[in-house]
């Protein structure tokens, strides 16, 4: 089976395409990190339905999801955004734990894998 890899860089690529799935790295925000993890849920959300539809696929066909936070207490409100994200009927299995994420300007962090 091939292995497609998109955006792949020295360390690392957003996406890797084997066979019908579709594994993202973690994604965290570019133009809003610092600001709040709403924003930052919200452009992370826009960056997987980019990577998504660059492999094939969209997040109706996700199959799971985890979600880094720094702080819980911020859980709330990552998930107003991620409810009018997901798709209705098509929500991932998901787990969501605190961490402590690669630099202080990232709130939150998401990784998907989805069917394609």
């Amino acid at each position: 089976m091939s292995i497609e890899r998109i955006e792949c860089g020295p360390r690392m690529s957003k996406a890797v395409v084997h066979g019908n799935t579709v594994y993202l790295a973690g994604q965290v925000a570019d133009k809003t990190a610092g600001s709040s993890v709403g924003e930052q849920t919200r452009e992370i959300l826009g960056i997987i339905d980019a990577l998504l539809a660059k492999a094939g696929t969209d997040k109706t066909k996700l199959l799971s999801a985890n979600i880094w936070l720094t702080d819980i207490a911020t859980f709330a409100e990552m998930n107003s955004v991620w409810d009018g994200w997901v798709a209705e009927g098509c929500s991932p299995a998901r787990a969501t734990v605190q961490a402590q994420l690669a630099a202080p300007q990232f709130k939150v962090e998401i990784a998907v894998i989805a069917a394609r």
